[in-house]
């Protein structure tokens, strides 16, 4: 068996519980008059997240505020799905049914053309941007953390894995000061991880998808840093439910 380790060593807030979560960070942030900042990736994230926020417009849970969908990669796959309603659940079918659109809420605007997404830089509260990269290693959300990742009334919302190295990992680590297009810049915005929202795994889901197999003879564990390979490793042994693990190293070869 092999089996993946991204989130290895933790587990995640149920989905409705990180929606709920999401909607206070709004709220508080609102309040306080800053603005939100969510890198996302342009595939699958950006397009949850949309979900997400026409679900708590519709429940009067969303502050009046702007939503800014900043990633013409994301715009572009959102326009796709559009045209395939084929490929939703039966719960997305029966709002498109009802002449709903899962991806739009009053409020919400595609900024496509760069000139658009500069202007967002203007805004000062009351805010709300998706943007690319999601880990924070390129695109406008650099240009976006630039103008208020030193805004104590400003927040920054991780809703996906940040890799080592990453820009986005220095500020999920709590680092203080950091380079933004090599001008150095001072966090004061406050700092949120919402685990809830990832398309991997976390560690009692991984556990149990390995004990529906049974006693498995032999696993490998891929797909992960190294600490949270060794605790899944680790965690798996103690329940019995592997005879033996094997963390591979990059070209390391087996014989099965």
């Amino acid at each position: 068996m092999i089996i993946e380790s991204t989130y290895g060593n933790r587990n995640h807030k149920g989905f409705d519980e990180s929606v709920k979560e999401l909607a206070e960070v709004i709220k508080e942030v609102c309040s306080r008059g800053g603005n939100v900042l969510i890198p996302a990736f342009a595939i699958e994230r950006a397009q949850d997240l949309l979900y997400v926020f026409r679900l708590l417009y519709s429940k009067g849970e969303l502050p009046a505020c702007r939503v800014f969908l900043d990633t013409p990669m994301g715009i572009t796959v959102t326009e796709i799905m559009r045209r395939h309603p084929e490929c939703y659940d039966q719960e997305t079918a029966e709002l498109i049914k009802r002449g709903e659109d899962p991806f739009y809420f009053p409020g919400l605007e595609f900024t496509r053309e760069p000139e658009e997404s500069k202007k967002i830089n203007f805004i000062k509260s009351h805010a709300i941007v998706i943007a690319g990269s999601g880990m924070c290693t390129g695109g406008r959300i650099k240009h976006h953390l630039k103008h208020n990742i030193w805004r104590s009334e400003s927040a920054v919302v991780f809703v996906g894995y940040q890799a080592e190295g990453t820009l986005g990992r220095k500020l999920v680590d709590g680092e203080k000061i950091v380079k933004i297009f090599g001008e150095t810049y001072r966090v004061k915005a406050s700092i949120h991880t919402i685990g809830g929202f990832s398309s991997h795994a976390d560690k009692e889901t991984l556990k149990a998808w390995v004990k529906s197999a049974g006693v498995v003879d032999e696993l490998f564990i891929v797909h992960g840093e190294e600490k949270p390979k060794r605790e899944l490793k680790k965690a798996l042994l103690e329940d019995g439910l592997v005879r033996k693990i094997h963390l591979p190293s990059y070209g390391e070869g087996f014989e099965i």
